[in-house]
């Protein structure tokens, strides 16, 4: 209801504006300018009243399209993968590294399963 009053008021004031500027473009200072405006102030009393009535076909769309969603698969985390035998390194960054990267090639053909 406090969003119909809103638009509604919107549309009142933006009309005024424009009733204004129809007022400015009769008189002799007045341009063509005014009367674009004439023009323009209705569409932006209008866009609040479009933008609810876009917003509200939007979420009976979406309610309507998927009205049970699918739960999400748990994700895997880094402790239920298996370990792989670490080979042998000289420097334990470049094992430790190796292990990583074994880990998420595991990851990744799991995902494509």
């Amino acid at each position: 209801m406090l969003i119909a009053f809103a638009c509604l008021a919107a549309l009142v004031a933006c009309c005024g504006l424009a009733w204004w500027q129809w007022q400015r473009f009769e008189s002799a200072s007045g341009t063509f300018q005014n009367l674009g405006y004439v023009l323009q102030w209705p569409l932006f009393g209008l866009f609040p009243l479009f933008m609810v009535w876009r917003f509200r076909r939007l979420a009976r769309q979406r309610r309507d399209e998927d009205p049970v969603a699918p739960a999400p698969q748990p994700v895997s985390t880094v402790d239920a993968v298996k370990p792989a035998p670490v080979e042998h390194f000289d420097d334990d960054e470049d094992a430790e590294l190796a292990a990583y990267n074994r880990m998420l090639a595991d990851l990744n053909a799991r995902d494509g399963r």
